[in-house]
């Protein structure tokens, strides 16, 4: 599920907790990094249970329909086609999903049922939903765009999913972005021949071990990485470099020193895109012309600890 983008990004939201802390607990935020990657994980579940949790709102809206003493055929002969959406089927009878939500306790929606209520009914009445009915005909790849459709416009924008993670886990506000964009892509990849197979929270060990690593290398070496970075910034002083981009630039230089098999350019790249997400507007040209300087002074000194063909 976890893409190193996401696993930097949650390192560089420690790294900068820490820093605003002021206190000097290293292994208490390392703990905290780890709690909140796993957490983050339980908010991947719950909003693919959500898409179940809001087709099952829609179920019992029509079953109490045609129950209604002056039914009319409409209510009597309901279209649907929402509550039969093959996509959400699959979903729905995906046994590793069914066991991660009963092994992570998480009981959310049972608890908390007006969530999905909410959602069904802002789509209930939404044109997009309207739209979908229109067309009779019901193929598996209609269903599934819609399906996508429906999580963009709908369920992640919704208010009242917002409050409620907030209340719940503030961390989850910073994740909802990452676990958005890992469930379109998820949610893009399944296929209706296939059995679902649920992403597991890493891809491999490595990607594990690389967020403990980066986070203490960059925290037990950040005063020497920032003093990297002396002359390199022309017309800015260290106090007035916005904090997150400090942050980023030091994370990119630990990875420059002591990560060998990471190339120069891929570190480049990936905390521009960051800096383009989290900072100021003109922050990923900053960071360009500032990560581009000390590479290559870096190189000039044999500091640049690289491995392997291409690496620079």
């Amino acid at each position: 599920m976890l893409t190193r983008r996401h696993i930097r990004t949650k390192v560089m939201q420690s790294i900068y907790a820490y820093n605003q802390s002021k206190k000097d607990q290293i292994g208490v935020e390392e703990k905290f990094l780890n709690k909140s990657i796993h957490e983050m994980y339980d908010l991947f579940i719950l909003n693919l249970d959500l898409i179940i949790q809001v087709k099952n709102q829609a179920k019992k809206y029509y079953e109490l329909s045609q129950k209604k003493h002056l039914a009319t055929p409409q209510d009597k002969a309901p279209n649907l086609k929402f509550v039969e959406n093959q996509l959400i089927h699959q979903l729905e009878n995906c046994d590793q999903l069914q066991l991660l939500i009963e092994d992570r306790k998480l009981r959310n929606w049972k608890d908390d049922p007006e969530i999905p209520r909410n959602i069904w009914d802002e789509l209930f009445k939404s044109e997009l939903y309207k739209s979908y009915l229109e067309d009779e005909f019901q193929s598996y790849k209609e269903d599934k765009d819609f399906v996508i459709q429906f999580y963009k416009k709908v369920l992640a924008p919704n208010d009242s999913l917002y409050e409620y993670y907030e209340d719940h886990k503030l961390t989850w506000l910073d994740d909802f972005p990452i676990v958005n964009t890992s469930i379109i892509k998820f949610l893009k990849h399944i296929k209706k021949e296939e059995e679902i197979s649920i992403p597991t929270l890493f891809k491999n060990f490595e990607d594990k071990k690389f967020a403990g690593e980066l986070f203490k290398k960059t925290v037990l070496n950040y005063n020497e990485l920032l003093a990297d970075t002396d002359g390199k910034t022309p017309g800015w002083e260290k106090d007035r470099i916005a904090e997150i981009d400090q942050v980023l630039i030091c994370m990119a230089l630990a990875e420059f020193k002591k990560f060998p098999s990471i190339p120069v350019k891929v570190t480049i790249n990936e905390y521009l895109e960051i800096a383009k997400e989290y900072s100021t507007p003109k922050s990923s040209y900053f960071i360009n012309g500032v990560l581009d300087k000390i590479a290559k002074d870096y190189k000039e000194n044999d500091k640049l600890n690289k491995v392997g063909r291409g690496l620079m």
